[in-house]
């Protein structure tokens, strides 16, 4: 069956959709990309109804990846469940991802190679923190152990335990060292790792500037598993 578009006009909520009229009456609302072939007069068929709210399935869902986009870089899975849980189907968000791996938007191993450099600069942590981290965002395990490959956990301890260093240079080395230990541990770095960046950030920056400081031991295992 045949319809006439009889208006077309801006929705007041959203100027970027446009109603449709057909027939003389509202028949259903679309992205104004998708509408803007449409012209006052055209006459179409109920299959071409169907292919354009199809089309404005399509564009809905990719411009809501795009919204999240704008946020920070996502993966495919946090696009996937994002779009699944406002009731989006499959096939659209297939296709969806598929425009936005061709516009170079998503690219997990682009994902993961930045969330590693930005967590190494800005708060290190062990590598196993960091596969669990990208795990979470759905990124294949693959892909992972590509991204991790030549990180040395023992530099990344030491990284952020200098951070971590100015909140404790006032404390004195065993509650210096306790500290320290907790915090790396929040960061997922073992023991014997953690004591050895302990130990080198005090030698290094703290202990320097305490004239009476005796140097600080390098693994003391007296009072830890206490803590």
């Amino acid at each position: 069956m045949d319809h006439k578009i009889t208006a077309l006009t801006l929705q007041k909520r959203n100027r970027q959709r446009v109603n449709v009229y057909l027939d003389g009456e509202f028949a259903f609302g679309l992205a104004r990309i998708v509408a803007a072939w449409l012209q006052v007069g055209q006459v179409i068929s109920d299959e071409k109804i169907a292919e354009l709210k199809a089309e404005d399935e399509r564009e809905v869902a990719y411009q809501q990846a795009l919204k999240l986009l704008n946020y920070r870089p996502r993966t495919e899975s946090e696009i996937r469940q994002n779009l699944k849980k406002r009731g989006t189907s499959d096939e659209v968000i297939e296709a969806v991802l598929r425009r936005l791996h061709d516009a170079g938007l998503v690219d997990d191993k682009a994902f993961a190679r930045l969330w590693v450099e930005n967590r190494s600069d800005m708060r290190p942590r062990s590598q196993r923190a960091l596969a669990y981290e990208l795990k979470q965002r759905g990124v294949d395990r693959e892909v992972i152990a590509e991204t991790l490959e030549g990180l040395n956990d023992a530099e990344l301890a030491y990284q952020a335990a200098l951070q971590q260093a100015r909140k404790y240079r006032n404390l004195d080395w065993q509650e210096f060292r306790q500290k320290m230990y907790a915090f790396l541990s929040r960061r997922g770095f073992d023991y014997s790792v953690s004591a050895e960046a302990v130990a080198r950030v005090w030698a290094e920056e703290i202990e320097p500037e305490r004239d009476d400081s005796g140097p600080a031991p390098l693994f003391i295992e007296d009072d830890f598993s206490d803590e």
